[in-house]
Order: structure tokens, then C-alpha cells, then sequence
């Protein structure tokens, strides 16, 4: 084996790793030992910025494949029939930070990055086919009530609880936490789903709406609130153990591809908003259409690299995927990227997990990190337009179909006309008798440390989703009282 000299960042040879630098055998540490200097200066720079959001998370590599034929709806090359795409997927709690349990309750983020030949294409989601807002205005409001209260340091359940009494709209996300989905036993036994409508456009320029849906072949997995808590006792890594070792193992988990699909004349009769990020289309209406599964199967080699640094974002779309009329996708288009800018740095994108795997043109230039200079492939081609020839220009075949824009554009106002009841109801209705008892108990648990005022004003809510959850909640406090 090649014997391998340790060195310093600047490749030169390091003599001694061991003893620091001093004048005389007691004297005091020399300014000169410039690699204890490096390795301490360093050490302070080691953290980033965590994530607001999704702090916690566990990824790993592998790649999606496509069986059937969609071409009708998409000319995107990784939605080919036959076509595989490597890719990279993140998972991860919504409101924990990074040294959160990974076993608690919470909303799951279900993030996948597929390297296209014609881009990256980030599909952002979670673990739910719906979100507790349909308004971007109410992201940050929504997020202060799950974080640390600014006096206690503590998580507020009157907050939580005073936000949702206030916000039907989130009632359906919260059936769906307040179940036995919202503490799945591992990241492999979850579903996942793009949650927001997106489009999917043609070789001839059509558009169709879309709904992703990733469904796990593992089989659906949760922990009761107990076994969550005598599982945080044994391990806080338990999301991170478990699909490291399953992947170590060769165990590869799987998930299926399903899409539904709307046209934009169905979208303009629905009696929903099909833009609504807390609405499900159903299913009996738009059926799931399966197109192919994706595996993961290899483990990074550096979580800090490939992991932490991994940056998805919802504005990473390919020729033949496009966006649609949601507003709260439509405010995480910038609210991503500008994260990733923050936290990782201007050039976060040429970071080796995130840069794509095909050629990249552009006229960015210079800012922090920059390290890949310019990626025009020409030095005197920095700015366009020009008239240097083979330097990168726009490309007009790929240009979305324009967006309809009705007059009646607004009939869907954010509170007003809205029906925030039905959807849950038909969730509730569909659960049996045990998953019912154990939402009303899960939901009752959650609202210890809440004002009865502030209880009492969100059961008027669960009352007109169905007298039968809002009784089962209060049988429940009861009981939890004595």
C-alpha cells in the first residue's frame, strides 16, 4: 500500500500532529505553529446554518425507473418509458432541530433530487398528500408556532393549538398527524408525495396537471405514542440506523411511482380549488396511474457533503415538468433556492451533490465559493447577449405553454367559499374503530399544555368535520384527567 504523508489544507507536508509549538519545553504556545492555528481556526467553522425547517433528516443515493408509457402527457426524458435516472433522496422531521429524535411525531419530508439529462429535477414534498396551508402568507406563522416559544425556549401547544383553532384549512393535515401515519416506524415504511399540482407538458406543447405519488412497498409502519417514546429511550438515531442499515445490508427499499392526472377543463369545473395544497383530488375521479418505482441503494460516503449539504428545491424542474397555479408552490420556487443561498452559499448549486450531471451554461459570475470560474466554456463569454459565436443562448422550443388566466381566477379566495370539513370527515369516516380511538387519544395528548378556551374554539372545527371526532377527543381528555 502507497504510503500516504499527512498534509495541511495547502498540501505541504505536516511534521508532528501531536505536540503544539511552544518556546522551550514549558514555554508558551508559538503564533508560528500555523497548523494548530489552521486546525482550531477551522474547527470554528465547522457548522453551518441548520435548516429552519426539515433540520433533521437521513438520504441516500439511488435511482428511479420508468415502465410505462406517459409520453401522452410528457415529453421529460427521466418519464420515458425504459428510462432510469440516478438520484438522491432526503427524508426528514419538519419541526425538530438537528439534534431532534428522529422517532417523534411529526410531519416527514420526503425530498428527491433525479440527476435528468436535460437538468436537475428536485421534487420536494412530504410524507403527506396535503399541507396545513393553502396561502404562503401563513408559512412563517405556521413554522413559529412548532418552533421554540422566544421566552420559555419551549415548544408551545397553545400556540400550535391557537394557530390551528384560527386555520380550519389545516384540520386535514392534522387528521393525518394526529393518526397513525404521523409517526412512521422508518423512513422505508412511509409514503411519499409531491403534495403540490404540477404539470406535465407534451411534444406538442399540452398541458396536464399532475399529482406525484411515491407508495412504499415496505408496507405502512407506525409507532403509538408510547412506543415512540420507549424508542427515543433506546436510540435518538433510530431513522438514521435503520435505512443505513438496511442499505448496508443490501435490504433496498423501494417505492412505487403513481401519478393523477387532470386536464386543464377538468381543473376548470372541479367544485375544489385543484390547486389547493390541502385538498387530495380523489381518487374515484382521478385515479393513481402507476409509471414506475425507484430503489435507493447506496449509502453516501459523507453525510456533511452529501446530506447536509444536499440543497432541493421546488424551481428545479426539466423540459417537459412545469408548475402550476398554487400559490404555495409557487412561493417555495424562490423561498428554496433563496434558503440554499443563505445557508450553503451563492454557488451552493455547483456543491458535487447538487451540481446536475449534464453540461451547464450559464452567466453567473464571481460571489463567494465560487470555485468552477465561468461555465460558459469560453473566458471572453460573460455576458449576453453577445455576438461571440458557440457562446450559450436562450433556447425558445423549450418555453412553457402560456397559463389560462380566467376571470374568474379568484373564485377560490383563501378563506371564503373554502370547504376545510369534508375531506377530513372522509378521512375520519374511513379509519376503523381502533385507528379512530387512537387519533382522538394522540390528538388529546397533543393539546396538554393548551388554554381550554383555545381547546374549546378548535372543537367547534372538529365538531363540523363530525360530532363523532370532536366527542372522541373530549372522551379522551377526560379520561387523560381522571
Amino acid at each position: 500500500m502507497t504510503k500516504k504523508t499527512m498534509t495541511t489544507s495547502a498540501g505541504a507536508p505536516v511534521s508532528d500532529n501531536q505536540n503544539s509549538m511552544t518556546a522551550g519545553a514549558r514555554g508558551p504556545v508559538l503564533l508560528q505553529d500555523y497548523q494548530l492555528i489552521e486546525k482550531l481556526a477551522h474547527q470554528n467553522r465547522e457548522r453551518i446554518p441548520e435548516r429552519v425547517v426539515h433540520a433533521k433528516g437521513w438520504g441516500a443515493y439511488g435511482a428511479l425507473r420508468i415502465t410505462e408509457d406517459i409520453s401522452q402527457y410528457t415529453k421529460a426524458k427521466a418519464l420515458q418509458k425504459g428510462a432510469t435516472t440516478p438520484m438522491l433522496a432526503r427524508f426528514s422531521t419538519v419541526a425538530g432541530e438537528l439534534g431532534a429524535a428522529d422517532n417523534e411525531r411529526d410531519v416527514r419530508g420526503f425530498a428527491l433530487k433525479f440527476y435528468t439529462d436535460d437538468g436537475n429535477w428536485d421534487l420536494v414534498g412530504n410524507n403527506t398528500p396535503v399541507f396545513f396551508l393553502r396561502d404562503p402568507y401563513k408559512f412563517p406563522d405556521f413554522i413559529h408556532t412548532q418552533k421554540r416559544h422566544p421566552r420559555t425556549n419551549m415548544r408551545s401547544a397553545e400556540a400550535m393549538w391557537d394557530y390551528w383553532s384560527l386555520s380550519p384549512e389545516a384540520l386535514h393535515q392534522v387528521t393525518i398527524l394526529m393518526s397513525d401515519r404521523g409517526c412512521p416506524t422508518t423512513p422505508m415504511h412511509m409514503n411519499g408525495y409531491g403534495s403540490h399540482t404540477y404539470s406535465l407538458i407534451n411534444d406538442q406543447g399540452e398541458r396536464t396537471w399532475v399529482k406525484f405519488h411515491f407508495k412504499t412497498q415496505q408496507g405502512h409502519q407506525h409507532l403509538t405514542n408510547a412506543e415512540s417514546g420507549a424508542k427515543i429511550g433506546e436510540t435518538r438515531e433510530g431513522y438514521q440506523e435503520a435505512l443505513f442499515g438496511a442499505i448496508e445490508d443490501g435490504d433496498f427499499p423501494k417505492w412505487t411511482l403513481q401519478i393523477q392526472v387532470m386536464s386543464e377543463a377538468e381543473a376548470a369545473q372541479t367544485a375544489f380549488n385543484p390547486f389547493d395544497l390541502t385538498k387530495v383530488w380523489p381518487h374515484a375521479d382521478f385515479p393513481p396511474i402507476t409509471i414506475g418505482e425507484f430503489e435507493l441503494n447506496r449509502n453516501p460516503d459523507n453525510y456533511f457533503a452529501e446530506i447536509e449539504q444536499a440543497a432541493f428545491s421546488p424551481s428545479n424542474i426539466v423540459p417537459g415538468v412545469g408548475f402550476s397555479p398554487d400559490k404555495v408552490l409557487q412561493a417555495r420556487i424562490f423561498s428554496y433556492a433563496d434558503a440554499h443561498r443563505y445557508r450553503l452559499g451563492t454557488h451552493y448549486e455547483a456543491l458535487p451533490v447538487n451540481a446536475p450531471k449534464c453540461p451547464v451554461h450559464h452567466y453567473h459570475k464571481d460571489g463567494q465559493m465560487n470555485f468552477t470560474g465561468g461555465r460558459t466554456g469560453n473566458p471572453d463569454v460573460y455576458y449576453e447577449p453577445n455576438s461571440i459565436e458557440g457562446a450559450p443562448r436562450e433556447d425558445r422550443d423549450f418555453a412553457e405553454p402560456p397559463l389560462a388566466v380566467s376571470g374568474d381566477a379568484d373564485r377560490f379566495d383563501h378563506r371564503e367559499g373554502n370547504d376545510d370539513y369534508s375531506q377530513a370527515r372522509a378521512l375520519h369516516d374511513l379509519m376503523d374503530d381502533a385507528q379512530r380511538a387512537r387519533l382522538y387519544q394522540n390528538t388529546a395528548e397533543a393539546m396538554q399544555g393548551a388554554k381550554e378556551e383555545t381547546i374549546a374554539r378548535v372543537l367547534t372545527h372538529y365538531e363540523q368535520i363530525s360530532p363523532a371526532y370532536a366527542n372522541g377527543i373530549r372522551t379522551a381528555r377526560m379520561a387523560m384527567q381522571g
